[in-house]
């Protein structure tokens, strides 16, 4: 990296909000590094106790540590601050930033359509895009190569959309949303009805709304409603492949892992979490701040603020309790057979 997006000691206090314990041998830092390949201008961070061995012995020139963290090699800077991870998210921002500068513009090779509303010295759109009729693109919006923003698409301001994003026609987006390649918003939810000894597909005229700061991972699709809409409430994260059917209401601030399923019509609250290969099946409701672990199967509405586990969901203390019985089964089973063989020795 230049000087030009090069950090000093002060400035690093500064943009982390920390306290400097100790100055080093650098004062100006070009990089962002782990502890264990950092170098003499790089910043690394400690937030796991379970890293001293690499902090003690890494060669990072300034190190985010926390409060109650041991003291580090000779010759390394550290800035005591209350949650390094969030410092150190903050100082990749910084250089991200200066790296990825935003140049609005419409470059000569996309196409956008006479009738969308967009204003080319306020958005960024690249080679190969599409902005079909009727669209709005928000400024400080980016549209990266071959994205397709479909008719009458409404696009919030400083969105970033990544490559081969897929947005259908109406969909909505709110602002600072971030949608990773290869998202699919607004495709046809599964509707089929059996009729006539076929299966007879359901028209699906709904839209998709996504609120402001969500972020969605690459190739996660979410499809349209049926009618109404389908939608992810501000602030929610959708890691990678991840499917949301038609109809799903999910609530603000949730956090959705990959490989999860949520069938149409399902209801979610505010800050659930749904842990990676979690099936939601569809017309259900889970309420405020329920946690689904890994591989979690739910089939009936769950109460909030509980934490479930297994197929069928259950809350994790007494699925951890089954469990553990269904382990001891082959003893028990070896158990029983010896009493009976005591009790009828013929």
């Amino acid at each position: 990296m230049s000087d030009l997006v090069a950090l000093s000691l002060d400035e690093l206090v500064r943009l982390t909000g920390g306290r400097l314990i100790r100055s080093g041998s650098q004062e100006l830092f070009c990089g962002i590094s782990s502890l264990d390949l950092a170098g003499t201008q790089d910043i690394s961070f400690l937030g796991n106790a379970k890293y001293a061995t690499q902090f003690q012995q890494s060669k990072a020139g300034a190190c985010l540590v926390a409060p109650d963290a041991l003291d580090g090699p000779e010759g390394m800077a550290l800035i005591e601050v209350a949650n390094p991870t969030m410092a150190f998210s903050a100082v990749i921002q910084h250089f991200a930033q200066k790296q990825q500068a935003f140049e609005p513009g419409i470059h000569p090779r996309a196409i956008v359509d006479a009738t969308a509303i967009v204003d080319p010295q306020k958005v960024c759109i690249h080679a190969g895009a599409v902005v079909m009729a009727g669209a709005v693109i928000g400024d400080g919006t980016e549209i990266h190569p071959n994205a397709v923003i479909g008719r009458d698409v409404v696009i919030g301001r400083d969105c970033l959309i990544y490559q081969n994003v897929s947005i259908r026609e109406r969909c909505v987006l709110g602002n600072r949303v971030i949608l990773q390649p290869g998202v699919v918003i607004g495709a046809d939810g599964f509707g089929y009805e059996f009729s006539a000894g076929k299966h007879q597909k359901i028209p699906q005229v709904g839209t998709v709304e996504l609120g402001d700061d969500v972020e969605v991972g690459a190739n996660t699709t979410i499809d349209r409603a049926r009618f109404g809409k389908t939608v992810i409430g501000e602030g929610t994260k959708i890691d990678n492949l991840v499917q949301i059917g038609h109809n799903v209401q999910i609530g603000k601030h949730c956090l959705i892992i990959a490989l999860t399923g949520v069938a149409g019509s399902s209801k979610m609250g505010n800050y659930v979490t749904c842990a990676a290969q979690v099936g939601v099946a569809g017309h259900l409701e889970i309420g405020d701040k329920a946690v689904l672990a890994a591989r979690t199967g739910v089939t009936t509405d769950l109460p909030g603020g509980v934490v479930y586990l297994g197929n069928p969901a259950q809350p994790m203390k007494q699925e951890l309790k089954l469990m553990a019985l269904q382990r001891r089964l082959p003893k028990i089973i070896d158990e029983v057979k010896e009493l009976k063989r005591r009790m009828d020795p013929a």
